[in-house]
């Protein structure tokens, strides 16, 4: 972004905010180019206070000035959104839209806006609030490299971005999006494995996390499968194979495995209700 390109995040909610917070700490956009929305002035006066920029309850007023649009709304709202932007005449300058609206394919985006739209598809997660996330971003219709490139300028400050095909994102969704809370499970399983051994609940948590965050660098830094990874730690006759194959009888790898199936069938139902609003 030049210094005087302005970007318009819609919604100040955790994930709205956590992009201003992003945008502004890596001088991607400053006080004077970016500028947010809610729905109440209550929550606007709190966020203002919160970003240090302008933050205001008319979309269409903070979109006529945008060169990049960011839809960080419920995905029953961003069709919706983008109709009445284009009712108010706000789109006619052709502003990039970005939208991390679980679900909601690019094509509605742009039936929404009845033009030819540059929409890019995003797909962050939670671990955006610390720096540490994962942003899939995908292209619309009528969007070329240097929309896709942008977009992913934008989510750089908030943790690693990745470029996919549409077709790919409610997969995304089911793995990456909803995958940290699958990994709060695991480690919550983990400590309460540590206490019924005899360890306090705060260590037990840390040792937990630690081990995750650990696993976790080791896979993507040393770039090597995490089955080579897992057989380094499992010995012949030794604990953590015994610990493996008790939670190979449970059925854990299945488990996981059919709760990603499940959670991006259940993106894809997210678009398809947000389609017919």
């Amino acid at each position: 972004m030049t210094d005087t390109e302005c970007i318009a995040i819609l919604g100040a909610g955790t994930m709205g905010r956590a992009l201003a917070h992003g945008l502004l700490r890596s001088g991607e956009a400053s006080a004077e180019t970016l500028s947010c929305t809610v729905r109440h002035a209550d929550r606007a006066r709190e966020a203002t206070e919160e970003l240090g920029i302008a933050v205001g309850t008319d979309n269409a007023l903070v979109v006529r000035d945008a060169r990049v649009v960011i839809l960080c709304v419920k995905p029953h709202l961003a069709v919706p959104l983008v109709r009445e932007l284009a009712r108010a005449g706000a789109l006619e300058h052709d502003p990039l839209i970005v939208s991390i609206a679980a679900g909601v394919r690019t094509g509605s985006l742009e039936e929404a806006g009845g033009r030819a739209l540059h929409v890019v598809r995003a797909m962050p997660n939670t671990p955006s609030l610390i720096g540490a996330g994962m942003t899939v971003v995908s292209g619309g219709a009528h969007t070329g490299a240097h929309d896709l490139e942008l977009a992913a300028r934008l989510f750089e400050p908030l943790g690693r971005v990745l470029t996919l095909d549409e077709e790919y994102m409610d997969a995304v969704t089911g793995l990456s999006a909803s995958g940290p809370a699958f990994v709060y499970v695991i480690i919550e399983a983990l400590a309460e494995g540590g206490v019924m051994v005899g360890l306090s609940r705060k260590v037990a948590t840390e040792l937990a996390a630690q081990a995750v965050n650990g696993a976790a660098r080791m896979v993507l830094e040393t770039g090597r499968h995490p089955a080579e990874l897992k057989d380094e730690v499992t010995t012949p006759a030794g604990c953590t194979i015994s610990a493996l194959l008790a939670l190979e009888d449970g059925k854990l790898r299945s488990v996981l495995a059919r709760g990603v199936q499940n959670a991006a069938q259940a993106a894809a139902g997210l678009g398809d209700r947000s389609h017919s609003a």
